[in-house]
């Protein structure tokens, strides 16, 4: 009953293993920690894992945040004709709330670089 299923989880499970023992065969450095960056000229100068500043987290945020609306405004457009003024409102309450996140945002800081 499910044998495509069992097949297809083995040639998946086979392939796998086959890429990660090829790329072990032919990765040039043991470490990806201790590789120098592949033609990028500079040697690197902190930790590949080393942290982000915290300040960054909150602009973070905003970009999603900004993300988000856009990937909500799209298919608003699409459809804001046939759904006339109901769709208006929808998108200003959107809006609305959006304007109070940054609102927000600013009176903690988030929009400040230093």
């Amino acid at each position: 009953m499910f044998t495509g299923v069992t097949w297809m989880l083995l040639v998946t499970l086979a392939g796998v293993i086959v890429l990660y023992g090829l790329h072990r065969l032919t990765a040039p450095a043991s470490s990806a920690l201790t590789a120098l960056p592949f033609q990028s000229g500079w040697a690197p100068e902190e930790h590949a894992l080393s942290r982000y500043h915290v300040r960054w987290y909150p602009a973070t945020l905003v970009f999603l945040a900004f993300d988000v609306e856009m990937l909500f405004m799209y298919p608003w457009a699409l459809v804001v004709a046939k759904m006339g003024a109901t769709a208006i409102t929808e998108m200003f309450v959107f809006l609305a709330a959006l304007l109070v996140a940054v609102a927000w945002a600013w009176r903690e800081g988030a929009l400040r670089w230093v």
